[in-house]
């Protein structure tokens, strides 16, 4: 039995349509300016419409205002924010209880205090996700292509459902499930033919191997 699958960072309706027809259980749209794969609001909702039922959607902001989240929260009508930037466990509980919806917050992964740290937001959010740490001079806090060690994960409970991230593509995505037991695996930039540019070839062939790992 495979893992369940995130697509993240969809822009088109042909990288929309190939993470439906492969399975996935979740749908990202970035809304953060300084990422290769940020969309308008009116754009994310118009490829979103379609998934509405059949794929829970998921907004990623880093760090945002009250009023983002308001107008995430109007325009998208998403079933998850997913808060990657440095928000606290209060700030977390604050945007989800304002947007109505469930939270699921991203941790940098480096070390083994890293993934300690999930104890603090457990009890704030649906579902908690691992990725790699960004380099310090990174201008955004994912989405780089970044793998950090798996086994840190590995044996690891938690009290919510929690997703891998980094540096996943179709080639380790099955290693990547064996070493750290991860339910759930999110991939972005191992799909894609260049920044920002999903390739449906490298979705499809990605959620089946997530499938049979």
């Amino acid at each position: 039995m495979g893992v369940s699958t995130k697509i993240c960072g969809i822009t088109t309706p042909e990288a929309a349509r190939a993470a439906l027809g492969g399975g996935a259980a979740f749908l990202g749209f970035v809304f953060f300016e300084k990422s290769p794969r940020y969309l308008a609001i009116e754009a994310a909702a118009r490829l979103a419409e379609p998934v509405r039922g059949r794929a829970k959607i998921v907004a990623l902001a880093v760090d945002p205002s009250d009023a983002e989240v308001d107008r995430i929260a109007q325009g998208l009508r998403p079933d998850y924010i997913q808060l990657h930037g440095r928000e606290t466990p209060a700030r977390v509980r604050e945007v989800a209880a304002r947007m109505g919806v469930g939270a699921i917050k991203v941790l940098s992964v480096g070390e083994a205090a890293d993934v300690d740290a999930a104890a603090n937001y457990e009890t704030v959010v649906e579902h908690l996700m691992f990725d790699a740490r960004p380099p310090k001079n990174a201008d955004r806090p994912g989405g780089l292509g970044g793998v950090f060690d798996w086994s840190l994960l590995a044996g690891r409970r938690f009290q919510r459902p929690w997703l891998l991230a980094g540096g996943l593509d179709p080639w380790n995505v099955a290693e990547a499930v064996q070493q750290s037991g991860a339910p759930i695996v999110d991939v972005s930039s191992g799909v894609e033919r260049g920044p920002g540019l999903k390739d449906p070839a490298l979705i499809t062939a990605f959620l089946d191997a997530a499938r049979k790992a």
